[in-house]
């Protein structure tokens, strides 16, 4: 395996992590989040929301990251 096929399969993984965990984000209500029991894995919603997005900001980043660097053909071939 190269360099690139590896980081194009963390791409892949990080792109449907952050699908994922947004469509997990409860902005008013219970949300998607609700349906998985995810709410008892934390000690509290405040605790779990910031999990969350912590998460999703690092993978976000990774995602958007790995895109530049995949897109600009910085490895080569």
């Amino acid at each position: 395996m190269t360099v690139t096929s590896i980081l194009q399969i963390i791409w892949a993984i990080s792109a449907l992590g952050v699908i994922v965990l947004v469509l997990l984000h409860s902005p008013k209500g219970d949300g998607i989040g609700a349906i998985g029991g995810q709410a008892q894995l934390f000690s509290s919603t405040k605790s779990a929301e910031n999990t969350l997005n912590r998460i999703t900001w690092a993978l976000t980043v990774i995602f958007l990251g790995l895109t530049v660097v995949l897109s600009a053909g910085w490895l080569g071939k």
